[in-house]
């Protein structure tokens, strides 16, 4: 199941530690089990850059990103706080 994600939460050193997509039942959604999610073929997450929904991959077993869409930056730490 394809999950989208709306915002996220950080700690106090600006790490995502929570993916959020609010009123979703399994909103918010810590960042290892959304990693075990993905590596375990579970769930797909995905954020919306314009029309495109970009996939989010996990980055060394330890973070979370998204697909290059032609940004530098990780289209994650665009999201709003949940």
């Amino acid at each position: 199941m394809r999950r989208r994600v709306r915002c996220v939460k950080k700690d106090n050193d600006g790490d995502i530690t929570h993916l959020g997509n609010q009123g979703e039942w399994w909103s918010p959604r810590s960042k290892g089990n959304v990693i075990a999610d993905i590596n375990g073929n579970v769930h797909s997450y995905f954020v919306k850059v314009g029309l495109a929904e970009v996939d989010i991959h996990v980055v060394d077993n330890r973070y979370l990103r998204t697909d290059p869409d032609g940004k530098g930056n990780n289209n994650l730490d665009d999201l709003p706080d949940c």
